[in-house]
């Protein structure tokens, strides 16, 4: 089975979902601290971070069944899980098959999470980041459209949206920290004239 709505099927699924990932990350970083950055309620963050999620994993499937189906290029069903293996483009097929299992990982955790300890879900979850730069070098890897310049404006605005909320993020790890180390330290005794 091939034909042209396939391969348009597989490209435009895998553009929009850099584009949601993209966006599940943003409210990721936003949702982890209590003010959300201020201005928006974390219980807005969290419930649209779940919901576009979900919406991700709803495109994700179909991405992959358009590139199994396809069989202009030999993916293999097997090779969905498997990121080794592959005779079509196999580093940059493994990085989405990788990214892939994380997917699947962070999606079963996350609807584990009342039943794990938060020390064992935090980090499982975190493997996010991980997915996500995965399925940014897939996309440069294998993607068709990676040379236009609409392709490269997208993944160039994607990596840039991520790098500053992160890096704002861990600004804001570290002017908390210095906060609660200044609250936490003992104020230092008084010296007065009799005790010197």
């Amino acid at each position: 089975m091939t034909g042209p709505f396939l391969w348009y099927a597989n490209r435009g699924t895998g553009v929009v979902l850099l584009v949601l990932l993209t966006m599940t990350t943003l409210l990721g970083v936003l949702s982890t601290h209590g003010d959300a950055g201020g201005r928006v309620p974390r219980f807005l963050t969290q419930a649209m971070h779940r919901s576009l999620s979900l919406t991700c994993v709803a495109l994700l499937l179909a991405h992959v069944a358009t590139a199994v189906v396809d069989e202009y290029v030999d993916i293999r069903w097997w090779q969905v899980v498997v990121p080794v293996g592959a005779t079509y483009r196999p580093l940059w097929l493994g990085l989405g098959t990788i990214a892939f299992d994380l997917v699947l990982v962070v999606v079963v955790t996350s609807l584990l999470r009342s039943r794990l300890p938060h020390r064992a879900w935090r980090p499982l979850h975190l493997s996010a980041y991980a997915c996500w730069m995965l399925a940014v070098a897939h996309g440069l890897g294998i993607g068709t459209d990676v040379t236009s310049t609409w392709a490269r404006t997208t993944g160039q605005v994607c990596v840039g949206a991520v790098s500053v909320a992160v890096g704002l993020r861990l600004v804001g790890l570290g002017v908390t920290r210095a906060r609660r180390s200044r609250t936490s330290s003992p104020e230092p005794p008084l010296v007065t004239e009799a005790g010197r």
